[in-house]
């Protein structure tokens, strides 16, 4: 879905935490900032499964919390630069933790962030990024224009994750109202209610506010410093629903490869190897097993059902959008 799995205190200018105004609402015990007190059977359990992961994954997650080391720019044989991109909750982060897996010696160059060279190189960068809308938690389209640069001049790959966008649209909805809150990021709609019944029920209640969130309202922001938490990088707001599907179907349109989280929930195998064959890697895929993503696909499908307000949003979305749906190959 995009988000860490390890939810964690993220600045401290963000809004503090306070109780929540839904008991319908939960947080999953594991969800705490790095200020709250660990016992040692957390500590241990969370060492084993660091130390159970590839060296390429615990490299990636040591450079991720200290920061890089070294300025090399490695460029090995005829590789290209390849940058993986995915709009906020595309599933982008399972994407990663499938190349960090099964890339071989190659997954050593994977770096979460998108920078820019001008000529190829061997590094893989993989992020949220923007093409024409500025928003919170994405880089900026400044960034983005220099990459697409680069990859129309044949010196980088560009590969797009893509996931229906209201499928996005709910699992961040819940993802930005509960960093707000609390101060923590936590993957998955699973994460926060039990079934989709108290998901729906508490979107009906709150829908003011999710539709708020939808039209890019900066006021659903309003705790947030523009300089200061996670994601902040100058702009107030986060994407609305129209501008994230623009996005999407801009992305679409420029993308060397398009991927669709749904297809990886059918066969991972066969989408992996996509990613595999554009940049040249034989990563053995003789007998390999690829879990799919934990996420249900098209999940919007049992909220429309049972939430009327929600399905009365969808109803009502301008004809540009739903026709940007439909060109980048969803339904609604």
């Amino acid at each position: 879905m995009g988000f860490d799995s390890n939810p964690r205190k993220l600045g401290s200018r963000a809004a503090p935490a306070r109780k929540p105004e839904q008991s319908i609402m939960r947080l999953p015990k594991e969800a705490l900032p790095l200020s709250a007190e660990r016992s040692p059977t957390q500590i241990l359990k969370k060492l084993i499964r660091f130390a159970r992961k590839s060296r390429y994954e615990r490299a990636f997650a040591v450079r991720r919390y200290f920061g890089e080391w070294g300025s090399r720019i490695p460029h090995l044989g005829n590789d290209r630069t390849t940058y993986v991109i995915g709009l906020f909750g595309s599933g982008r982060n399972y994407i990663t933790g499938l190349m960090l897996k099964h890339l071989g010696k190659r997954a050593k160059y994977l770096r979460e962030t998108v920078r820019y060279h001008p000529g190829p190189t061997s590094m893989i960068y993989t992020g949220h990024a923007t093409i024409r809308h500025a928003s919170r938690g994405q880089e900026l389209p400044a960034v983005t224009s220099r990459v697409l640069q680069t990859v129309s001049l044949g010196f980088a790959d560009l590969i797009f994750i893509n996931r229906h966008p209201l499928d996005s649209l709910l699992t961040n909805w819940i993802f930005w109202r509960i960093y707000i809150r609390y101060n923590i990021q936590v993957e998955g709609i699973s994460r926060v209610y039990k079934n989709r019944d108290d998901l729906c029920s508490d979107l009906e209640q709150n829908f003011l506010e999710f539709r708020a969130f939808a039209e890019g309202d900066p006021g659903f922001f309003s705790a947030l410093p523009i300089d200061a938490g996670w994601g902040a990088n100058g702009s107030p707001r986060f994407l609305s629903f129209a501008e994230f599907v623009e996005e999407a179907e801009l992305f679409c349109q420029s993308a060397t490869l398009t991927l669709r989280l749904e297809d990886f929930m059918i066969d991972p195998l066969k989408e992996f190897s996509k990613i595999a064959g554009l940049m040249s890697v034989d990563p053995n895929l003789n007998g390999l097993s690829i879990a799919p993503p934990r996420t249900r696909p098209y999940g919007y499908l049992a909220v429309k059902e049972k939430a009327p307000r929600f399905r009365d949003f969808i109803s009502d979305l301008d004809t540009e959008t739903k026709r940007r749906i439909e060109k980048i190959g969803y339904e609604l």
